[in-house]
């Protein structure tokens, strides 16, 4: 969403961190830059004038102007009030009161209200272990309540009984009253939407409200909808009293401004951002790694938090071990290729690593499909047993059936054996250096046998504090990526241990 934000801050800043001296009309062209990026990317104005004026007058003081490096202060100072636009700190969803606590789902019609009620849901359950009730008040729209009911069912969360006629304050008392017997911690009520705002929508929330008592109203806004997102959440906020906003479809192609406009205007935080449509794609709003990844200085805090949670951490300890004895075969390239799909495929992972967003644009034409990783694991899934675990096997004629089994080509076969043996060299080194350490100089670090082994054993997440201490200032890139004539001669990434299945 932030990319074309992210690509004219990136230009506006390359003209002033590269001198040596900046002066106060250098600063003030820059901020015009700035100014404009933030305008077509549907910041609000009144936005956009006020962090303008904020960073231009720290940026042209004397102690910036003259200090060895003017240029990369003023990107800090932009980075600073970025995150100050965004709320400075993550706010969690508040499940501090009385069992059970109503969470009110309020927004538009559209937006994804339903998907994102059983999504916190899922969430609340699986990382909280909280007992979850949803409900839905949305008596006007086909097979609205249906549509809770299938997806509690999905991910094994109870959902309100459906009874026929009742009205929306009928079914939010109901809700309260079973969520009490049945001794459930959140009862989560989804209410129903327009395609607009109308005074019959809001007089239909406040009844709700004011029988519920919420303790959250989240408002869900789908930041596809630019301004008129900022709009509807000011109309919401001031007729009901919203606590919070969920943004929907952050991972589609709009230009950023509502989520950037949304807090400032609102002074409500933004709570969790959708970030696709399956029903584990919900994420924190973490106002700090939102600006490293606008001005391109990486995420890895949160990629190596979505590689806790999606990566086997037995099978991850596995492979682990056998990259120390320097074996690698096909199976657990494999394995590698999931897991990379697990984490979002290439372009999500380069998106979250400091400084690749220039060199992802730069790759964009040399075959960074995700698709790929489904062709190569048809690839391996169509050898013999023998020939994954023996590669060298893979004689002409083998190749022909493995093509014809696969549905793809010689070459793609032969350009996947290549990239496995790239890979499996840079195991035996590492194996003969002293893991990840040795390949890399000292700058990762390095796990024993015996960690490994507890880690296979306990299949417990690693301390993301301690991992973010443990990460290097300089990240190196990809292996492989400077010299590849493509993505299909890349190399893999190593596993992460993560969550035991």
């Amino acid at each position: 969403m932030f990319e074309s934000l992210s690509d004219r801050l990136s230009s506006a800043f390359d003209k002033i961190t590269g001198r040596g001296a900046l002066s106060e009309s250098d600063v003030k062209a820059a901020m015009r830059e700035v100014r404009r990026a933030l305008l077509e990317a549907d910041v609000a104005l009144e936005v956009t004038k006020d962090f303008i004026d904020k960073v231009t007058q720290k940026a042209v003081g004397e102690q910036v102007l003259k200090s060895v490096k003017p240029g990369q202060q003023v990107v800090k100072i932009v980075h600073d009030e970025l995150i100050a636009m965004l709320g400075s700190e993550a706010e969690p969803i508040d499940l501090k009161a009385a069992a059970p606590v109503p969470i009110m789902m309020v927004g538009l019609q559209g937006s994804g209200k339903t998907t994102t009620t059983g999504k916190i849901a899922k969430r609340l359950k699986e990382r909280e272990n909280k007992k979850i009730l949803m409900a839905s008040l949305d008596t006007r729209r086909p097979a609205a309540q249906e549509q809770l009911r299938v997806l509690g069912e999905q991910i094994g969360v109870a959902t309100l009984d459906i009874i026929a006629d009742q009205t929306p304050t009928q079914i939010a008392s109901r809700a309260l009253d079973e969520a009490k017997r049945g001794g459930f911690d959140v009862v989560m009520l989804d209410t129903a939407g327009r395609l607009h705002i109308d005074e019959e929508l809001m007089q239909e929330t406040q009844d709700i409200r004011d029988i519920t008592n919420p303790h959250e109203t989240l408002l869900v806004a789908d930041s596809l909808t630019g301004q008129d997102a900022v709009n509807v959440a000011k109309s919401f906020d001031e007729r009901i009293g919203v606590t919070g906003i969920v943004l929907t479809r952050i991972d589609g192609d709009g230009r950023g401004g509502a989520a950037l406009s949304m807090r400032a205007i609102t002074g409500k935080p933004i709570k969790l951002i959708g970030v696709g449509e399956k029903l584990d794609e919900l994420e924190d709003f973490h106002p700090d790694r939102i600006a490293n990844r606008i001005l391109d200085m990486g995420d890895v805090v949160s990629l190596v938090e979505k590689a806790a949670e999606s990566i086997d951490a037995q099978k991850a300890a596995k492979i682990a071990q056998k990259m120390k004895k320097g074996k690698f075969d096909l199976d657990d390239l494999s394995e590698q290729l999931n897991q990379m799909k697990k984490l979002g495929g290439m372009g999500a992972i380069m998106g979250m690593l400091p400084g690749m967003g220039k060199m992802k644009k730069q790759l964009g034409n040399a075959q960074l499909d995700d698709k790929i990783f489904t062709h190569q694991q048809a690839i391996i899934s169509s050898m013999t047993k023998k020939e994954r675990a023996f590669p060298k096997l893979l004689n002409a004629s083998r190749k022909k059936r493995i093509a014809a089994g696969s549905g793809t080509s010689v070459q793609e076969i032969n350009k996947l054996i290549k990239m496995h043996r790239q890979m499996a060299d840079m195991m035996k080194k590492m194996g003969k250096k002293g893991g990840m350490g040795g390949l890399f100089g000292g700058g990762m670090p390095d796990v024993s046998d015996a960690e490994l082994e507890a880690i296979a054993q306990s299949g417990e997440m690693p301390d993301i504090k301690e991992l973010e201490k443990q990460l290097p200032k300089n990240i190196p890139g990809l292996p492989g990526l400077g010299n590849t004539g493509g993505f299909g001669n890349m190399p893999g990434l190593p596993g992460l241990p993560g969550k035991k299945k």
